[in-house]
């Protein structure tokens, strides 16, 4: 299953060439990646953090940026579960536009304790949602990735 989302690009994503300044690529995905808790796997991501004092922050980070996008550009985001670890997802996340795709990032996240700063067991409420999201990426992962 593939969570997707048209981004326009606006004036303030780009830099003074007037394309995406590539930072603002990683924001996009941030906020991909909290419209797919809060919409496709029904876990508010504001209590999430607000309430549970649990984050998720990306631990590992891979980009690969193919043609620049520039304001007015509307680029669809997507993102595919790769793995689901016992503390951790692995997701890719592409952006694509014109039938081109624009960058690629794959992103490792760890569930952590804002309280603690230590990482933490995927909660089962959690873990319960990313088996319906993806059910082939979820089974019997728990023990062989962190």
């Amino acid at each position: 299953m593939t969570f997707e989302r048209p981004v326009r690009i606006r004036f303030s994503h780009c830099d003074p060439a007037g394309i995406v300044f590539f930072p603002q690529y990683l924001v996009m995905t941030n906020a991909l990646v909290e419209d797919w808790f809060n919409e496709s796997l029904g876990v508010d991501y504001g209590a999430m953090i607000r309430t549970r004092r649990m984050g998720l922050p990306i631990v590992k980070l891979e980009c690969s940026f193919s043609k620049p996008s520039q304001m007015g550009d509307t680029v669809t985001l997507s993102l595919d579960l790769l793995r689901v670890g016992r503390r951790s997802i692995a997701i890719r996340i592409a952006g694509h536009a014109g039938g081109e795709t624009r960058f690629d990032a794959q992103q490792v996240l760890v569930t952590t304790s804002l309280e603690t700063g230590a990482s933490i067991d995927i909660p089962g409420d959690i873990r319960a949602a990313l088996a319906r999201f993806a059910p082939e990426r979820a089974v019997n992962t728990q023990e062989t990735q962190s």
